[in-house]
């Protein structure tokens, strides 16, 4: 028996800025939301409504569930719908006259949208309610990551910080769902020695491994990951198949990449006259994706033809089929050196399905209900593989990630590495603070608080990615200058032994994330206390 241990990760920096009528970056999640978050619920009440038995694993990050549950927000994504929904409109009557092979995709976009937004109202804007329901009929193993999704190997030498990453994804996680989670994903995979021990001294039962830590172990695998690996603590690691997570995740070979499937970057948004696209994008006259795409992959810009659905319809069954032979050939060729039952680990991103790779979710659906469907697979979380089998293999990793190269190029190289000595010494200011104001309450607990918030934002390891693809580098610079800046007016007023109240209460509305934060997470001292 072969089995599938699917594990999606859902996350999205914090972004909220209620200050402006319209935010460009919040559309990351408005975008998400329509396209990946929505869909995939809806398919997973499906097949639970058809009684398919299935389990998998999701993790919805801090940064991510504080913007879903945020009543602000919800109401600007009820608002991003319905211009979603009167483009639509408009849309159907334009390709109706003028691009007649346009014409259903224009009708699916709109259909999904009404849908869409029909669900989202459903649950009174919070859809987590759907994952959690999920969770409670077994279907969904949810657990938890570190509090704004730092890189955390460059962080080894802080204690403190990586303890408070920790603490506070654990304490979300509970907050929002009502239970702890047994599992934590490590921000980009990435693991050091000794981060084990912090997850094993709050209680954690597993997490998820590169490929990359087991080639390089210092302790040789001999079950080369096919079996869950015991870390010194005792925490259960899950080591990420490399080969078939590729067969989706490359984006040079992986199946996103077949010239029949929708093309991602070609949006009307982009290319429709000013006059009509105007008031579905940002003003003054900035150009972004309205989620209305007709062509297909293949061809240069200029060259892309009109995407077929039923093509794509029919190479999304292709490579269903295709995925689930590779890992059953690949479980013969394991079981054939001496391991029964191997468990394949697949880890992803959840934004690839459906909004990076629009077919993604119904490629999702077609494994879940074949695999369910036939005797050589097994769909399991690592909490059952845990429960069920206890068969592990003692391991000590290096440091890795699965980022390029298996190390930390991505978040530490020639664009970036100058953020980390600012961050660092906040840091160094924060835990000087704890010993200067030790357990302060009221007033001055609440802005120490707010400043331990500014640094867990800061150290978020979206922006130092950002910075490296060079996507919105002026925005992840701006948020990072305005977090590190939002601790020094704390660190400056507290060094005067006063509290700058204005700020504070503007502060506290503009980032409203872990509001049962505690900032002497950062006390040296009292590390004990929380490891």
């Amino acid at each position: 028996m072969n089995k599938i241990n699917l594990i999606l990760h859902a996350h999205l920096p914090y972004v909220r800025h209620i200050e402006y009528p319209k935010f460009l970056e919040e559309n990351w999640l408005f975008e998400s939301l329509n396209e990946t978050y929505i869909p995939m619920l809806r398919m997973l009440e499906r097949l639970d409504s058809e009684g398919v038995g299935y389990r998998i694993s999701i993790c919805f990050s801090p940064t991510l569930i504080t913007m879903l549950t945020d009543p602000a927000l919800q109401e600007r994504f009820v608002g991003y719908m319905n211009e979603r929904i009167e483009l639509g409109e408009k849309e159907a009557e334009r390709t109706r006259r003028e691009e007649p092979e346009c014409l259903e995709m224009a009708m699916r976009y709109l259909e999904e949208a009404r849908r869409n937004l029909e669900v989202f109202q459903g649950y009174e804007g919070n859809i987590l309610t759907g994952y959690r329901n999920l969770a409670d009929r077994n279907h969904i193993e949810l657990l938890t990551t570190a509090a704004t999704h730092a890189y955390l190997p460059v962080y080894k030498d802080y204690p403190t910080a990586i303890n408070a990453q920790v603490v506070m994804g654990l304490r979300t996680h509970r907050r929002i769902f009502g239970q702890g989670a047994k599992g934590f994903w490590l921000p980009e995979c990435g693991y050091y020695p000794g981060l084990d021990k912090v997850l094993a001294g709050h209680g954690v039962s597993w997490c998820q491994l590169a490929s990359h830590a087991a080639l390089t172990a210092r302790t040789k695998s001999q079950c080369g990951g096919y079996r869950p690996v015991e870390l010194p603590s005792g925490v259960i690691g899950f080591v990420r198949d490399w080969s078939l997570t590729s067969l989706v995740w490359s984006n040079v070979s992986g199946y996103p990449c077949d010239g029949d499937y929708r093309d991602f970057y070609r949006d009307i948004g982009y290319y429709m006259p000013m006059d009509y696209i105007r008031p579905y994008i940002h003003e003054p006259e900035i150009r972004c994706f309205t989620g209305y795409k007709y062509h297909a992959i293949t061809g240069k810009t200029e060259d892309k033809r009109f995407y077929d659905p039923h093509k794509a319809e029919e190479k999304v069954a292709l490579h269903v089929d295709n995925f689930l032979y590779n890992i059953k050939r690949k479980g013969i060729m394991i079981d054939a050196s001496g391991i029964e039952d191997p468990v394949f680990n697949l880890c992803y991103d959840a934004e690839l399905f459906g909004h990076r790779w629009y077919e993604g979710i119904s490629f999702l659906e077609g494994v879940i209900r074949k695999a369910s469907a036939s005797s050589d697979f097994s769909l399991t979380t690592p909490t059952s593989v845990i429960l069920e089998d206890g068969r592990t293999e003692r391991m000590e990793p290096n440091e890795s990630s699965w980022g390029a190269g298996g190390y930390s190029d991505i978040w530490l190289d020639g664009s970036n590495a100058w953020t980390y000595r600012h961050i660092m010494k906040a840091i160094d200011r924060m835990q000087d603070l704890t010993h200067r104001f030790p357990d302060q309450g009221s007033l001055k607990g609440r802005f120490l608080n707010q400043a331990s918030r500014e640094v867990l934002l800061a150290m978020a390891s979206d922006w130092t990615c950002i910075m490296h693809d060079n996507t919105s580098v002026t925005y992840a610079e701006k948020r990072l200058r305005n977090h590190l800046g939002s601790f020094n007016v704390v660190f400056s007023s507290m060094s005067r032994n006063t509290v700058n109240t204005e700020w504070l209460i503007n502060a506290e509305r503009r980032n409203v994330i872990f509001p049962d934060i505690d900032y002497n997470l950062f006390d040296p001292d009292k590390l004990e206390d929380y490891s």
